[in-house]
């Protein structure tokens, strides 16, 4: 224990408290020069593919062995570079922040590799893909789906603004960036779902060619999303001097978010030693809760929905069976900031003297 405490003072890193993947980018600009950022830098490098963009659902952090390291690098020619589950943006910005920490130019050449793999992937529309190249199938719609392209529009934001870790990025790709953001946001007004004239949010995908609300897996389902329009919302919040066509897709995304909200209702976790994973996931009434939103609501009716691997929407969640109830996020609180702090003071600073959400 001694030697635990004092290794801790002097600074040194054990390995129960090695920075994880998911913490990456919540350390302090002054983690970015040490020898486990650089470690983890050269992960991620490791995994990148030759398109430029790299895989999900990977810790990248992990302390890799020579072997490990080998089957890695024979996966380089693989075509499953994603922007969903935060896959590629958060790679690049890992890597922007090692470089300027370090100034070690493989770093930044992964990073620009990066980046001309987004600008590839975009469509002419604007939109992108949730794989690249050659999506297949629900991959190749304008995925928002997790906040995959609110989170590359942020990150290209970030470049075009020369933020605090992107200043080596030349002039010509923060061009190229600020041709992106504008037919990005194109792309999200045209898909925003309208409905008897009046716009409303968006669904987690939509169609390549028609933009039309698109279904995914079986248990995602064509529909109003609770959850990705908050993220879009929310990068649309981050622009300048929105003209009249932004303001009234955020105002009218606001005022939808606020007539779905859910009172009285809480998700519980319920241990059961019978289930597989040993816990159940039930909706109790609670008339003390906060509001939720659901992740879906169906197009037409606006009621909140819920589906399992069958492909049938019910319209509670405890009607589909335990393993997609249990394990997948049906219910969002997401919207609760947006609506009580984030358009508040996105009002008080474009709009001043209005104070509700609508066109007034």
């Amino acid at each position: 224990m001694f030697l635990i405490l004092l290794l801790i003072v002097l600074g040194t890193r054990v390995d129960d408290e090695a920075v994880k993947w998911a913490q990456c980018l919540e350390q302090s600009r002054t983690w970015y020069k040490t020898e486990d950022a650089i470690r983890i830098a050269d992960n991620v490098l490791l995994y990148q593919r030759e398109s430029g963009g790299w895989p999900k659902n990977i810790d990248m952090a992990t302390k890799l062995t020579p072997a490990n390291r080998e089957e890695i690098a024979k996966q380089k020619t693989a075509i499953d570079s994603t922007i969903d589950n935060d896959a590629t943006y958060t790679q690049m910005e890992y890597l922007a922040r090692v470089y300027d920490g370090t100034q070690l130019p493989r770093f930044k050449t992964a990073f620009e590799k990066g980046f001309d793999f987004l600008v590839r992937a975009q469509y002419p529309n604007g939109g992108w893909p949730q794989f690249y190249p050659n999506p297949e199938g629900y991959h190749r719609h304008i995925t928002y789906n997790d906040d995959a392209m609110a989170g590359v529009l942020t990150l290209l934001k970030a470049i075009a603004d020369q933020g605090p870790y992107y200043s080596f990025v030349d002039q010509v790709r923060r061009d190229k960036a600020e041709d992106a953001i504008k037919r990005g946001v194109e792309c999200i007004l045209k898909t925003q779902i309208v409905v008897n004239g009046k716009r409303t949010v968006w669904c987690a995908q939509h169609d390549e060619v028609t933009f039309a609300p698109a279904d995914a897996r079986s248990y995602e389902k064509a529909s109003f999303s609770g959850l990705e329009s908050a993220g879009i919302v929310r990068f649309l919040m981050s622009l300048d001097h929105p003209g009249d066509e932004l303001v009234d897709s955020i105002q009218s995304a606001i005022a939808w978010f606020e007539s779905k909200k859910i009172w009285g209702i809480r998700l519980e976790r319920r241990p059961d030693k019978k289930l597989p994973n040993g816990f159940d996931l039930v909706v109790v009434n609670d008339s003390s809760s906060e509001p939720l939103w659901a992740r879906f609501y169906e197009l037409g009716t606006g009621r909140p929905i819920f589906c399992g691997r069958d492909g049938v929407i019910k319209y509670s969640l405890a009607e589909i069976e335990h393993e997609r109830r249990t394990g997948y996020g049906w219910y969002t609180n997401a919207p609760s900031k947006l609506l009580t702090r984030e358009y508040p003071n996105w009002q008080k600073k474009w709009l001043p003297g209005r104070s509700k959400a609508g066109n007034e």
